[in-house]
């Protein structure tokens, strides 16, 4: 992303993103050590980059005038491909974050369970 962009969630939402990823961590600031998809690090960029490839298409084809219902096509696929590493991403939260967090239990479960299911709200209104 250019720094002429928006970015693709509001201020508020980014800025919460930034404090529930350190309190993945028990923290305050930003983050350090191994998240829940760090163990998969090189396989979602790589996924990524080929999302991204996707995004390219779509605008070369807007740029070439191809058949909107083609263009449409490829939205979805796009879509359907950022869903579908959204919900990896997710999994991997829960599997590692929330799990360390049941594991200390306390407040901080309920914090982690009330993250996760307004990251789940979050993807269902997509």
């Amino acid at each position: 992303m250019t720094t002429t962009e928006a970015p693709l969630t509001s201020g508020d939402d980014a800025a919460a993103a930034r404090g529930a990823a350190a309190a993945c961590h028990g923290e305050t600031a930003a983050p350090a050590g191994p998240h829940g998809y760090s163990k998969q690090k090189d396989q979602h960029l790589k996924r990524l980059r080929r999302i991204e490839g996707q995004i390219r298409g779509l605008q070369r084809m807007v740029e070439e005038d191809v058949y909107c219902i083609d263009i449409l096509t490829q939205v979805s696929a796009s879509t359907k491909a950022l869903q579908s590493f959204a919900l990896q991403l997710l999994e991997e939260h829960l599997r590692h974050c929330v799990a360390q967090a049941a594991v200390k239990g306390g407040d901080e479960i309920d914090a982690k369970v009330a993250e996760a299911s307004a990251a789940i709200a979050r993807l269902l209104r997509t």
